[in-house]
């Protein structure tokens, strides 16, 4: 292929991950292995672009009801003020992805729930122009047909559905990558 790459992989110079209202008492509200999953699907992705120098951006809904964003994620992300609208854009304050000026074009989603704030969100992103990717493991509702039924519509809207680990080895690229090592073993250091 010549170093040529298809514009549907992600690019750690055209990606931003956004963490929309992973916070404390949404999270407790999941079954154990579900609320593990996510935050360990997001963490993995947030310690991964801190590493990649991708922009980490979370959002949070309500937080004096719902609590802050999940303590280990904090460490990795710009949490932004309070958002008063379901959708996370708004709160982003980014621009359509014509008018971005540093070639951000790739919106990589993860958050709280599938069917409501994400959906929006992604909706809005696709509308504002982005390349808008939506990981599977990265997001959740509370009843999986609200979680299943939100992945289905964001596809067809023409949002990527992808998962942590195939966003990640797509940042990185290729095993000749200086980061390739410490990003192999923080994939690994998931459960199956």
């Amino acid at each position: 292929m010549n170093g040529l790459r298809s514009h549907e992989l992600l690019h750690r110079r055209s990606s931003r991950l956004l963490i929309v209202d992973i916070q404390e008492k949404l999270v407790a509200a999941l079954e154990e292995s579900a609320r593990f999953s996510l935050v360990d699907a997001v963490r993995i992705l947030a310690a991964s672009a801190n590493l990649l120098e991708i922009p980490v951006v979370a959002t949070e809904q309500y937080p004096s009801g719902l609590g802050p964003t999940v303590a280990s994620l904090t460490k990795f992300t710009d949490v932004r003020p309070p958002k008063k609208r379901f959708s996370a854009t708004e709160s982003t304050g980014w621009p359509t992805a014509a008018e971005a000026t540093d070639d951000r074009f790739q919106i990589v989603v993860t958050g709280m729930e599938s069917h409501v704030c994400v959906l929006q969100t992604v909706m809005d992103l696709l509308a504002l122009g982005y390349q808008t990717y939506v990981v599977a493991d990265g997001v959740t509702s509370r009843r999986s047909l609200d979680h299943r039924i939100a992945l289905e519509r964001m596809a067809n809207a023409g949002a990527i559905i992808t998962t942590a680990e195939s966003v990640v080895f797509e940042w990185c690229e290729s095993a000749e990558a200086p980061e390739f090592k410490q990003l192999s073993s923080l994939v690994k250091s998931r459960p199956v």
